[in-house]
């Protein structure tokens, strides 16, 4: 199931890049999206911006809307240096569960310094998430030094 959402985040970004003023293929991004499984949040650890998505079935409506709002502008989280986490097996136990113990449907956003930013138990679009990472310092800093290099 989680191929499929690669897919599907994949294709968003093809069929957003179709039409005036789009993104030159070369120029599409992809939004990683990985299986919890024995990964731990330390790996991301001032690489990426983990986007944690738990659920207690890939079945779950609300994880389902999510990924779809993911899917509508992934190239949004991708700058931002955002990898997708999913994690819809409560009976596996990963490693990640087992630090953020979400009880059903989770969304969790942690920094690239490994704090635990957002939370929320209802899906969320790219935007508010996009808001709620260029509020971060690390986020503010990398902003800054952009405009630095121009």
């Amino acid at each position: 199931m989680i191929r499929s959402f690669m897919l599907a985040l994949t294709g968003a970004a093809a069929l957003a890049a179709i039409g005036p003023g789009a993104m030159a293929a070369q120029d599409m991004v992809e939004l990683p999206v990985i299986e919890a499984g024995e990964h731990t949040l330390d790996e991301f650890l001032w690489e990426a911006r983990p986007l944690v998505i738990f659920a207690d079935s890939e079945l779950d409506p609300n994880f389902v809307e999510q990924m779809e709002r993911l899917a509508e502008r992934p190239e949004d989280l991708a700058v931002r240096d955002v990898v997708v986490i999913v994690d819809t097996d409560p009976a596996a136990r990963s490693p990640i569960r087992t630090e953020l113990r979400p009880r059903g449907f989770d969304l969790v956003l942690i920094g690239k310094d490994g704090q635990k930013y957002l939370r929320k138990p209802t899906p969320w679009d790219i935007r508010e998430i996009s808001r709620s990472i260029d509020k971060m310092p690390i986020r503010l800093r990398e902003m800054q030094d952009r405009r630095l290099v121009r």
